[in-house]
């Protein structure tokens, strides 16, 4: 990424993380670099592109946090984690469907990759471990849990769930892929 658009992205992440994805335009990022939204589009041809970027960052630092987990809930800690220090990033990144076309290729690979491996590489596995982290984390985000429930808990009961599956051995774990397209 050239310097200019790197200082664009990085005014929009700001501007993202103080304000969420509905104050996100290219006129207020103009505003917050000190110049003409015009000016934007000899950098960045559009307002996808600009998200696109946004997503793939926030795939870049969540597969950073999550390779540095341990096991499975460790990794289970940081996908929280990451969902709660970025909210509104979290929710560009998995409110609408994914532009892949506009993606780096491999870098939605990258972030499944650890949660894929929890899974012991098979991929059906993995969607359901990244489905029922993403329903507790919107759920937690969207305060839909009653007041006092213990959140904590519920993670862990879901995760011994998964555990206990794979512990059944209910079939032999396939390779990473498994020719089902992306995980994540």
């Amino acid at each position: 990424m050239k310097p200019r658009t790197r200082e664009i992205v990085d005014a929009a992440r700001e501007l993202l993380d103080s304000d969420g994805t509905d104050a996100l335009s290219m006129r207020r990022i103009a505003e917050r670099l000190g110049i003409r939204a015009p000016s934007l589009y000899k950098h960045v041809p559009d307002k996808e592109t600009l998200e696109a970027a946004l997503i793939e960052d926030g795939f870049e630092e969540f597969a950073d946090r999550l390779e540095r987990a341990g096991d499975r809930g460790s990794l289970a800690l940081e996908y929280r984690a990451f969902a709660r220090d970025h909210r509104h990033l979290y929710r560009l990144m998995t409110d609408r469907p994914l532009p892949r076309d506009r993606l780096t290729p491999g870098v939605e690979e990258r972030a499944a990759a650890p949660v894929v491996a929890a899974a012991g590489g098979d991929p059906d596995l993995a969607r359901a471990l990244w489905a029922f982290a993403h329903g507790m984390t919107i759920l937690e985000l969207n305060d839909r849990f009653p007041p006092g429930a213990d959140l904590d808990a519920a993670w862990r009961v879901g995760l011994d769930s998964f555990g206990a599956r794979q512990m059944v051995g209910s079939r032999p774990a396939r390779p990473a892929g498994g020719g089902r397209g992306p995980i994540i």
